[in-house]
């Protein structure tokens, strides 16, 4: 029997933090679910409070066994860099207090895990993430881009007996 693994990818932003679940079992990947976390608190501290409840109830929902963050990329200005990081600090931390274990992947690598190039651009990889999962429709920006770092994962795991590891 073939074993499988739910994955939690999160597209962390200050904002709207995207996420996405799918499942691997062998060679094949499936949607579970996806969505964004959208905060409109002006205060950061609120925005990572939301961010973080937003995932642990995401967590305690959908019951993934391992979750993948995309990296923090240089932005041009350095505030909203900053601001980015925290966003994902809180995403690391909703995700390990919950038990998961994280792995991290650079949005370049990301890309090119869906799309096959890493600079494509987002309609490049949320189309990709429609083909690859078969939805019937294209998912949000965020969204897509969380299922894009959730499909990355799943292609670099590998089958180390009982768990899967990377």
């Amino acid at each position: 029997m073939t074993p499988r693994s739910r994955i939690l990818g999160i597209d962390p932003g200050s904002r709207a933090t995207g996420y996405g679940v799918i499942e691997k079992c062998g060679h094949q990947i499936g949607f579970v679910a996806c969505g964004t976390i959208r905060t409109t608190y002006s205060d950061l501290g609120m925005r990572l409070l939301d961010i973080y409840e937003g995932l642990r109830a995401v967590i305690d929902r959908h019951q993934p066994e391992v979750a993948a963050v995309e990296q923090v990329f240089m932005a041009v200005n350095p505030a909203s860099a900053l601001k980015l990081g925290h966003a994902r600090g809180a995403a690391v931390l909703a995700a390990m207090r919950s038990g998961l274990r994280v792995h991290d992947y650079a949005p370049r690598l990301v890309k090119q895990a869906v799309a096959g190039y890493g600079q494509a651009d987002k309609a490049q990889v949320q189309h990709m993430v429609r083909a690859l999962l078969e939805l019937s429709s294209t998912p949000a920006q965020d969204a897509a881009d969380a299922l894009a770092v959730a499909i990355c994962h799943a292609g670099r795991m590998v089958v180390s007996g009982p768990e899967f590891s990377s």
